[in-house]
């Protein structure tokens, strides 16, 4: 059994106050209305403390059960299992998808160094990866809008080219 404990952050930074998504809001204010109806059904037996996740009296969540009910809860909504913890990878990877810059999502994770940000937790997909070179092959001229335009544009230097012979031809006729 791993033993519960509270640790203070590694840095004062961690401490720091973040602004949360309207998302998480509503999710922590649902949270607190369910502790809430827990305490006072357990009454007496209530444990107080500082957690936002707790058991129906108040104490800690050991480990092993917290990640059951996380492991409960992505079946229940269609999402792939993952390690609690893999959580943070996919929000640094989310985060990237989304053009956030790497500094902002490097304070919103509490990395002291970009380079955990960048290197450890950011994970970019394949699909993502292909869309960047497309979008790098048509700034440098090679994206299948311009190979079209070049292409048009000597279809009609072709077919002005052959009016303008045509018309020699009959001018010459004519004569």
């Amino acid at each position: 059994m791993r033993l519960l404990h509270t640790d203070t952050a590694k840095t004062e930074a961690s401490e720091a106050v973040l602004p949360l998504p309207d998302i998480c809001l509503t999710a922590l204010r649902l949270r607190q209305k369910e502790q809430q109806a827990a305490r006072e059904r357990a009454d007496d037996l209530w444990t107080e403390s500082d957690m936002v996740f707790t058991t129906r009296y108040g104490t800690p969540v050991e480990p092993r059960n917290f990640t059951r009910e996380f492991d409960r809860r992505c079946e229940r909504a269609g999402v792939r299992c993952i390690r609690v913890h893999d959580t943070r990878h996919t929000c640094a990877s989310l985060l990237a998808a989304l053009d956030v810059h790497p500094r902002i999502a490097m304070q919103i994770l509490r990395h002291s160094e970009i380079a955990v940000t960048m290197e450890v937790y950011t994970h970019v997909p394949s699909a993502d990866t292909r869309r960047a070179l497309r979008k790098l092959g048509k700034a440098l001229g090679g994206g299948s809008k311009q190979k079209k335009e070049r292409k048009e544009k000597k279809g009609k230097r072709k077919q002005q080219k052959r009016a303008e012979e045509q018309a020699a031809r009959d001018g010459q006729q004519e004569s």
